[in-house]
């Protein structure tokens, strides 16, 4: 198709900025610009994500990678344990950024971030569970350290909690009943279930603390200005 000006209807170039003949300005048409302006059109035509709604499918991916290194961490007989709670926040916290980074989103609520903390911690919870119980019976019946891990409740039964139930006033006749029964072996272990049980509702807790933190992070770091 023949390109004429618009003033003198004089034949141009499809390069011709200007015309040759009256010097008339001309629009210049690029078939990459035109690609390139209606990719970003599409883009802008696009429905926006709505930060609230978690893709699980790529959020679990994200959540297995930190979840079961930060619950083995977090186990009771780890010797970084100590810092389990932190550990598992850390990893609730990352795996959101994991999230973040795959989903491409420029951010995402404190909700669904803490929904990720949530399946954070809840694996991350039962990985510690289970690890710190088989360290337990492997320690037990493997290792043949039984008597000395029962030296060590009956140690801390008979001295640190009577001395804690006799200050807190309760009479000696009730502080031998529960000392028998922590004693027996139906004690020990419903004390070691009870151990466990409270550091996976930590772990959890903490893991939706964590998850919340990571996404309220991402979205100051990543959130466009309004």
């Amino acid at each position: 198709m023949e390109i004429t000006c618009n003033r003198c209807h004089a034949t141009l170039q499809p390069e011709d900025c200007y015309c040759p003949a009256c010097g008339l300005p001309q629009l210049v048409y690029s078939a990459d610009e035109a690609a390139a302006q209606g990719q970003q059109a599409e883009r802008w035509n696009e429905p926006m994500r709505d930060a609230s709604v978690v893709a699980w499918k790529p959020a679990l991916r994200a959540v297995l990678m930190v979840a079961i290194p930060a619950g083995l961490l977090c186990s009771g007989l780890s010797p970084v344990g100590i810092f389990g709670l932190l550990w598992m926040s850390a990893a609730a916290a990352w795996a959101v950024v994991l999230y973040v980074r795959s989903q491409r989103a420029p951010w995402i609520t404190l909700g669904a971030g803490a929904r990720i903390g949530l399946a954070t911690g809840i694996l991350g919870g039962w990985t510690a569970a289970g690890a710190t119980g088989i360290t337990l019976l492997v320690m037990r019946f493997f290792l043949h350290q039984g008597k000395d891990i029962d030296g060590l409740w009956q140690a801390m039964v008979n001295d640190q909690m009577s001395r804690q139930w006799a200050a807190a006033g309760v009479d000696a006749h009730t502080i031998d009943v529960y000392r028998n029964w922590l004693l027996s072996p139906e004690g020990r272990a419903g004390a070691a279930l009870s151990g466990i049980l409270l550091l996976v509702a930590a772990l959890i807790f903490f893991g939706v603390a964590g998850g919340a933190l990571g996404a309220r992070l991402t979205a100051k770091a990543r959130r466009p200005e309004a």
